[in-house]
């Protein structure tokens, strides 16, 4: 056993007895995190673990096990699951903490299923990872060592219990499919439901102690939690902020609460009483509206405005006094610090601060002019926000391994993607709370689903309570964070049972859909709005919203592109037809798979595995027939690879993979981009483009955008072009090539296309055409360019489809607006006078050590350059372009100290004719 040496006096204690002022109001918090012990059932492993912490990173740690991660070990390490262990401590109780009134032993995530011993008394038993949990221990501390135990049970056989005691009807899926090489009955267990196992991750069902543990003892009563909530009133043309205080006092306690926003001379003292046990105090503060406010008679107008146009300028303009928090390209994100102090008398009995962010935000579902149906799109501080973005999917598969920094770079990457939303996607867990601060300063709006994806689940009513207490300490955790614009209840789930995912039988029909509304609607959605009325919630995604409300919350079609959110994705059609894609309301996930770089997956693998039909690559891919999809989509527009060299066939393969994903992303998301603002055949308005998914949780072909330890795929270079603020859109309708103009600004443009022919056996244009300049009003989209192909071919001389290819951007005034894009006449497997590039690198250090300029060198007309740089961590200011240039220069920034000298050596160019 391990022995803690904790921390046992809080600075607020510490204030108290310095200051002599009544000690039994002060706090002692014992910190338990550190060094515990670990064993298994039968004693046969015993070792040393660090809390938070979970098993199998302690078995890697004390090199019991080797990497998970490496080549099959997911399935060679799939006993760690099946055993219970136990982790083992031993502690100091102090007297002046065992004097105190109360004493609880906290414990903020327990994964999952656990009983906790204390001196070898039964405290309490877990069963959901997703919640915080405290025991009353103060009668059973002693003077010197104290043993507490937590053990833990196979979430594995405890998931098969529990489906065998459920005997009334099956709760389908009982099994993930085979490929998945997964565990059963997930859905019946409180855990991160991809942790048994999904189509883009291994089967690592964790356990363990995955936040912190500590006692907090006290005499008269605990501060848990302070939230702050603020919220508009058009009406009162103010400002005011819901303040919450979650309480545990020992006994009934009456005082005084002092809230103040000094930076906006907001201040307000009232009297309060905190009742025996965990209460909830709420209180209002009004923010002081003297100064930046219009005349009365001038508000009344605006408002009146405001209601019939529903425009945000009013808003701006009636609370120009506070600055708003708004999301990234829209604004800044300013934020205010809130004090709160509890006093009894003179006495200080709380104190704590957080930030406060005002921002409003409504899903707007009304009618649709020449469409049936509703709209859906989000209106943040009265301002229609297209929401660009992607979904996210835990970061690891041990959640202990998740550092800050690795957030850091995920988010900063979508930042610099020029994306605006993530989705927090509901099978994997409640990020941890820098997650969502992060998102909070960066403008990242966060899409919340419920952790509940892809099954139907149990509705007894010891699940239900567990869920309940789940729903409620999450909600109150999380809704202070201006960055959460939406709670959903779960993934695919509605769409699962609408469209009969798991055969369920007419006759058994009913008793499912009662579950469904029983947990998702009478439950959860119950337990959201008690606790936060100031959001948006969805009982699913995809959904019809408030058409599926109106059929007893399964639609009969909850895809329906006239309502709501889609989720789309179609491996057989051509990916680069825009008419494929549906025409929604909001795309809230679609993509397309690719495999990682060859340095993200050579760490866990061999020589034998470096082939695209080795075990390795069929092991790793977790979607039926992915590898092969692949393969077949990709050779729909170009020549596959076909070196004599096995690994070189390899590396291009997973380089032509990364050019189809990124090509058919950026296919879909801009035709929802152009579909913002207009309704063909009763459908668009698309407001919404989140594609599947970001980030990875282990090195494996997947949909995301960045490779697990952070590099950038083709795809996310893509992503920064495809959600600039300003965007042309080109595409072919009948025989003719049409540009859009996309804005999200808030400001009207008067913009032109510059369209370019090139010949694919020289960079220098063939001719260049430029459009009338059009309005394009703020939030939009507009058609700015429109030509007969055989007319703009028959301009330039000699081009044919087969031998010209288009560039073109948007200009104004002030010259280029938002990158350039480009044209393919017809596939490039077909284009005559693609020549190899020869390309030729030089590297140039403009910052000691972590800047650098890449000049390329090219014969002619080079699609898709990829700079690969290997080892080196970092990323290229361009990357996967076409190049039309004799030279161009890219900037490199490293992720560590590195020098020209190793960069070029790491260094690797590739282009479309490199790999054939």
């Amino acid at each position: 056993m391990s022995k803690n040496k904790p921390r046992t006096l809080t600075l607020k204690c510490l204030l108290c007895l310095f200051f002599a002022v009544l000690p039994g109001f002060c706090s002692v918090t014992v910190n338990l995190n550190g060094k515990w012990s670990l064993s298994n059932s039968d004693g046969s492993v015993f070792l040393g673990a660090e809390v938070p912490g979970c098993v199998h990173s302690a078995l890697h740690q004390a090199g019991f096990i080797k990497d998970p991660y490496y080549r099959f070990n997911d399935v060679s390490y799939r006993w760690i699951a099946f055993d219970n262990w136990t982790y083992t401590t031993t502690f100091t109780a102090s007297a002046q903490l065992r004097a105190n009134q109360r004493v609880l032993l906290v414990f903020d995530g327990v994964d999952t299923v656990a009983s906790i011993w204390l001196n070898g008394i039964v405290v309490g038993k877990t069963d959901n990872m997703f919640r915080k949990y405290d025991f009353a221990v103060r009668d059973l501390l002693k003077d010197g060592d104290n043993v507490l135990k937590v053990s833990l049970l196979s979430p594995v056989l405890y998931a098969s219990e529990r489906r065998k005691a459920h005997s009334a009807y099956r709760v389908p899926p009982e099994c993930p499919p085979d490929v998945q090489k997964g565990e059963c009955h997930v859905n019946f267990i409180r855990k991160e439901q991809s942790s048994f196992s999904w189509d883009w991750g291994p089967s690592f069902p964790t356990m363990g102690l995955w936040k912190g543990v500590r006692l907090e003892a006290f005499d008269v009563l605990q501060l848990i939690r302070v939230s702050s909530v603020p919220l508009y009133n058009l009406s009162l043309s103010q400002w005011r902020v819901q303040v919450e205080l979650l309480v545990d006092a020992v006994q009934t306690t009456n005082g005084q609460i002092a809230l103040s926003l000094p930076e906006l001379d907001s201040e307000r003292i009232l009297q309060t009483q905190f009742l025996t046990g965990k209460t909830r105090n709420t209180f209002t503060l009004n923010i002081n509206t003297s100064t930046g406010l219009l005349n009365c008679s001038l508000q009344r107008i605006l408002s009146a405005a405001y209601k019939r146009l529903k425009a945000d300028v009013f808003f701006l303009l009636q609370s120009s006094h506070v600055k708003l928090w708004w999301p990234n390209g829209h604004g800044e994100q300013p934020s205010y610090r809130l004090a709160v102090r509890g006093l009894q008398g003179r006495v200080l009995i709380l104190e704590a601060e957080s930030k406060v962010y005002f921002r409003s935000v409504e899903l707007v579902q009304e009618p649709v002019v020449g469409s049936p149906g509703l709209s859906f799109y989000f209106r943040v501080n009265g301002k229609p926000i297209f929401l660009k973005g992607s979904n996210w999917i835990p970061a690891h598969s041990f959640q202990d391994r998740v550092a800050p920094a690795v957030l850091r770079n995920l988010l900063a990457s979508a930042v610099e993607a020029n994306m605006n939303a993530l989705r927090v996607w509901g099978g994997g867990v409640y990020e941890q709370d820098l997650f969502y601060s992060l998102c909070d300063e960066m403008g990242i709006m966060v899409w919340q689903d419920f952790m509940f994806a892809c099954a139907m689940y149990p509705t007894e009513e010891d699940f239900m309570q567990t869920v309940r207490e789940e729903v409620a300490q999450q909600v109150q955790r999380l809704k202070s964070h201006p960055c959460i614009i939406t709670w959903s209840g779960n993934n695919e789930n509605e769409a699962a049972l609408a469209t009969d995912w798991f055969n369920i039988p007419a006759s058994q029909r009913p008793t499912y859909l009662k579950d469904y509304v029983t947990l998702y609607v009478d439950n959860i959605r119950a337990v959201v709005q008690e606790e936060d009325r100031s959001r948006p919630f969805l009982v699913s995604s995809p959904t019809n919203g408030a058409g599926s409300e109106q059929q007893g919350w399964v639609a009969s079609d909850p895809y329906d592109p006239h309502y709501g959110d889609t989720h789309f994705y179609s491996y057989s059609l051509d990916c680069w037809d825009w008419r494929t894609f549906p025409r929604t309301r909001f795309a809230s996930e679609y993509g397309f798979q690719s495999w990682p770089s060859f340095s993200t997956l050579k760490p866990v693998s061999i020589t034998e595995d470096w082939s695209y039909g080795s075990n390795f690559s069929s092991h790793r891919q977790h979607h039926q027939d992915g590898n092969q999809q692949m393969l077949r989509q990709a050779a729909l527009h170009f020549h596959l690879p076909n070196s004599t060299d096995p690994t070189k066939t390899f590396l291009d393969t997973l380089y032509i993979t990364q050019v189809t994903q990124a090509q058919c992303v950026k296919a879909q998301t801009e035709f929802y981009r152009r579909c913002r603002s207009e309704i063909i055949g009763g459908k668009g308005r698309t407001m919404g483009a989140l594609y599947w998914q970001l980030n990875d949780v282990w090195p494996a072909p997947s949909w995301s955008s960045i490779e697990f330890g952070g590099k950038w795929k083709m795809l996310h270079y893509f992503a920064r072009d495809f959600f600039a603020a300003v965007l042309p859109v080109g595409f072919e309708d009948g025989d003719a090539l049409l540009v859009y103009a996309v804005s999200d600004l808030s400001h009207d443009l008067e913009l032109w296309a510059v369209v370019s022919v090139y010949s694919w056996s020289s960079p220098e244009p063939v001719c260049t055409l430029k459009s009338d300049p059009v309005p394009v009003p703020g939030g939009s989209a507009a058609t700015v360019f429109k030509r007969p192909v055989a007319a703009l071919l028959g301009a330039c001389g000699s081009c044919t489809r087969l031998t010209c290819l288009l560039t073109f951007h948007l200009e104004d005034s002030g010259g280029q607006q938002g990158p350039s894009n480009h044209h393919f006449l017809c596939k490039p497997k077909d284009a005559r006078g693609l020549q190899r590039p020869n390309i030729t690198a030089t590297v140039r250090e403009l910052e000691a050590g972590y800047v650098f300029s890449v000049t390329l060198r090219s014969a002619s007309v080079a699609a898709f350059v990829w700079l690969d740089a290997g080892d080196v961590p970092g990323r290229f200011g361009s990357n996967g372009f076409l190049m039309v240039s004799r030279s161009r220069t890219v900037v490199f920034i490293a992720g560590r100290h590195t020098g020209a000298a190793e960069l070029s050596r790491s260094l690797v160019v590739t282009s479309l004719r490199d790999v054939y």
